[in-house]
Parts: structure tokens; sequence; C-alpha cells
């Protein structure tokens, strides 16, 4: 065995809330864990202003604020984070191996996958500024909703869970202009009626988004492509959500691990456990239905407990 090979007890790969979620209790069940944090330290919420809907702050706080005090939680137990991101792994020995960077080899008694999930973009250069900004772009209504209460938003989607997004804005909004770039739904026919018998929601078909606009502080318009005559028009808005998918991050596990047809993790019901021993999951990477950094954090907490367990089954 190389010298440069690191054994570690509890791997946690990952650092968003459910990341640091595992860490925590890992770290105070005595598993010495070892959490990287991955390309995006943080995750998803490290690009969210504001969080209004986390249990324990009443006033609100920022997702980077959140972030921070996670993280320093799991470093008050004992927890190692590290810089760096998994590029490769090798889970058919009893030994689970794991690459950092490409370089560093790790022999793992359990791994926590916590990787995540990334929103899908329409990648235009006005939609990812606003987005960096946080003055108007989102890729979750439930996340971000609250704040566009009694105004005029933009959507853009065409399967169920744009149709569910509009839907519960269109309880907030005073308006929603639902975009759909095709002819029709990619919807169950339920969600589409809904949306259809829902009065503020106003549904364009075969438009396409050509520029989010704004006074390079907020949004404040979605200028628009009617692919049927070739027109463009302005639609008045402060808020422009996406709403076209997610993608989880999971394809380096993909030769090992059980993944849906999506790419999510298929974790055996009502545990954190994957088809591999040994190997557990915890946040978007297998959750395509709430995707909420509290849901990710109760899974991270499932995931620490049943490492603990797997651990002292081997004993």
């Amino acid at each position: 065995m190389s010298d440069t090979i690191e054994k570690i007890k509890c791997l946690i790969i990952g650092s968003g809330p459910a990341g640091y979620t595992a860490a925590i209790y890992a770290a105070r069940a005595n598993m010495n864990p070892v959490l990287y944090q991955g390309m995006q330290p943080g995750g998803q919420l490290t690009t969210t202003n504001e969080v209004e809907n986390w249990p324990g702050n009443p006033e609100g706080i920022t997702g980077p604020e959140m972030m921070v005090g996670l993280e320093a939680q799991a470093k008050r137990f004992g927890t190692d984070v590290r810089d760096g991101w998994a590029t490769e792994v090798y889970f058919s020995d009893n030994v689970h191996k794991v690459w950092i960077n490409g370089t560093k080899e790790l022999h793992c008694e359990t791994v926590i996958i916590s990787t995540g999930a990334s929103a899908k973009y329409l990648g235009l250069p006005s939609e990812q500024h606003y987005l960096k900004m946080g003055g108007g772009v989102s890729a979750c209504a439930v996340c971000d909703g609250f704040f566009y209460r009694n105004q005029e938003v933009v959507i853009v989607g065409a399967g169920d869970s744009a149709c569910e997004e509009a839907h519960y804005l269109s309880k907030l909004c005073k308006k929603v202009t639902m975009l759909v770039r095709s002819e029709k739904f990619r919807a169950s026919k339920i969600m589409e009626e809904r949306v259809r018998k829902t009065e503020n929601i106003t549904i364009l078909m075969n438009h396409d988004t050509i520029e989010v606009l704004g006074d390079e502080q907020v949004v404040t318009g979605v200028k628009v492509l009617n692919k049927n005559n070739g027109e463009t028009a302005t639609i008045e808005a402060t808020g422009f959500f996406v709403a076209i998918g997610h993608k989880p991050n999971t394809d380096i596990f993909k030769d090992y691990i059980t993944l849906d047809e999506t790419g999510y993790i298929v974790n055996t019901p009502g545990s954190a456990k994957t088809n591999v021993p040994g190997v557990f999951v915890a946040g978007d990477a297998a959750d395509s239905v709430y995707r909420q950094a509290i849901t990710a954090a109760g899974t991270g907490c499932m995931a620490a407990l049943d490492a603990e367990r797997y651990l002292a089954s081997k004993e």
C-alpha cells in the first residue's frame, strides 16, 4: 500500500446542509469524519440571498451566512473540513476507494454522498448576471416566491415541476406569466389543466426568453420571442423563475451506485442506504421531489446514523 493512501473512517462528499448535518452527527459519534467541500463549497445555498424558512432564524438569514454557521458547527465537533472534490470512486472492494482532485487516494470504511443537484438554467448572460446579483432570478419558487408577494413574475418551463411552481407562485403573486418553449406541455394533463384554470396565470406557448431585463441590480422585465410570428415583446416582472429541471451531481458514482433514469441515487426506502454496503446518500443527490435545505439536513442526520450503525455491526 502506498504511503500516499489515507485511511478514513467516515468520508463525506459535499458541503451543503446534508453534508454538514451528517458531519455534525458523525463527529459527535466519534466517527472522525472528513468532509470535502466540492466544487461549490456550501452548495446551492451560497447563491441564495435570503433564507426565511430555516427553523430558528425568525428574522431570516442569508444563504452564505447559514452555510458558514453549519461549517463552524461541524468543525466545533471535530470534523476535518477540506478543500477539494471527488473525481473518481471504486466501490467494488470491501474498502471504498475515492480519489480527490484526481490524485489523492482515500480508503474509507464508510462514505456519505451529499453532492446535491444543480439547477438547470437557460444560460443567458443576463440571467446569470441577476442570478449572481441575487436580484430576481431563481430556480426555486418554494424557496424564493415569498419575496415576490403581490408582484408580477415570469416562469419558464413545461413539465410537472414548472406547473407546480407556477401554481405555487399564483397564490403569492399578482400575476404569473408562464413561458413554454414549445407548442405543448410536457406535464401531465392534470397539472396542465390546473395552471390553465388558474386566473392569474398567463400561458405563452412557443415563446423563448431572449433577455432578462433590469437596472443592473434587480430584474424589471423579460424580453421574449414569439416563435409563431417572430415578434418580440417585453413582459414587466420583478422575478424570473427557471423550472426546466435539475441535474443530480452523481456521474462519478454511476458504475457502482444504482441511479434512477434522471441520475438521482436510489436509496433503500426509510433509510440513507444505497445498494453498496457502507455507502450512504443524503440531500438532493437522492431527492427529486422536495429539494429543501431542511429536508436535506434531515437526510444528513439519517446518513450519519446509518453509517454509525453500519460501523457498529462490523466490530
